[in-house]
């Protein structure tokens, strides 16, 4: 019976669905985290009566046909790129972006990273750093006798010096953007690179051309709504138990059909 493929098919995609949500609610509280949406799509069908066909010697055509359709799978899984809420935290060196745009931070690999998580520090070297001690692209240098650091919406970064009257000026934060970001690859650690798909960056400023602007002693939060996210995962529990519920009932057709005498 193809009810019993379809069925599980449908129970499937819903695992996966649910896979996907309670990732999403994990990852509420993650800063820079944007959630992520599973698609599907209907599997090829089984044609019966072609629509279109003849029907008779004189010509007439079916005008609907028979096809079966033989069930579901997950097309992709796809991130979306709202802004999330941002949450002041009083440190100089946590930046949020407000618009559009990625930090650069250079692995160990030599690759470059793309992140919208802004939670900096400075290394024993007095470098700028993520979480996991990677280098801040462009690389910029906070000196041990700096008495403030202030960074511009426009990523320009100063620093008022021990001892002197001139402001210092220690660098230039740039952002970089992707005709396609929903293409990046994650990798963990609120990191993703770059693939064919997302096609090459372009970097700039920020606050320039399609380029956010910064807010400094702020985080960008998730982009998670949980009670979405709540209510998305009771539709996928019900669509998971009906699903369930059309292979007991073709199991039931079976048994009635073994029984008969």
């Amino acid at each position: 019976m193809r009810s019993l493929d379809i069925g599980a098919t449908g129970m499937l995609a819903q695992q996966m669905n649910v896979d996907v949500i309670s990732n999403n609610i994990a990852n509420m509280t993650t800063t820079g985290y944007k959630r992520r949406r599973a698609a599907f799509q209907d599997l090829i069908y089984q044609t019966i009566d072609r629509p279109g066909s003849t029907s008779s010697d004189v010509g007439t055509i079916v005008p609907s046909g028979i096809q079966l359709g033989l069930g579901v799978k997950t097309g992709a899984v796809y991130r979306l790129h709202e802004q999330g809420s941002l949450r002041i935290t009083e440190n100089p060196l946590d930046l949020a972006i407000t618009g559009g745009g990625f930090f650069q931070i250079q692995l160990p690999s030599g690759e470059t990273g793309y992140t919208r998580d802004g939670t900096f520090q400075v290394n024993e070297n007095g470098e700028i750093v993520n979480t996991q001690g990677f280098l801040l692209e462009p690389s910029i240098t906070v000196p041990n006798d700096a008495i403030s650091v202030d960074i511009s919406r426009e990523g320009e970064v100063l620093a008022k010096i021990q001892g002197q009257t001139a402001i210092s000026n220690l660098g230039q934060i740039q952002l970089a953007g992707f005709v396609n970001p929903a293409g990046l690859d994650a990798v963990g650690d609120n990191l993703l690179l770059e693939t064919d798909a997302s096609g090459s960056p372009t970097t700039g400023n920020p606050a320039q051309d399609e380029f956010g602007t910064l807010q400094q002693a702020a985080l960008e939060q998730s982009n998670v709504n949980v009670v979405e996210e709540i209510t998305l995962l009771i539709t996928a529990q019900r669509s998971y138990e009906m699903n369930s519920t059309v292979i007991s009932t073709s199991d039931e057709m079976m048994q009635a059909v073994a029984q008969l005498r």
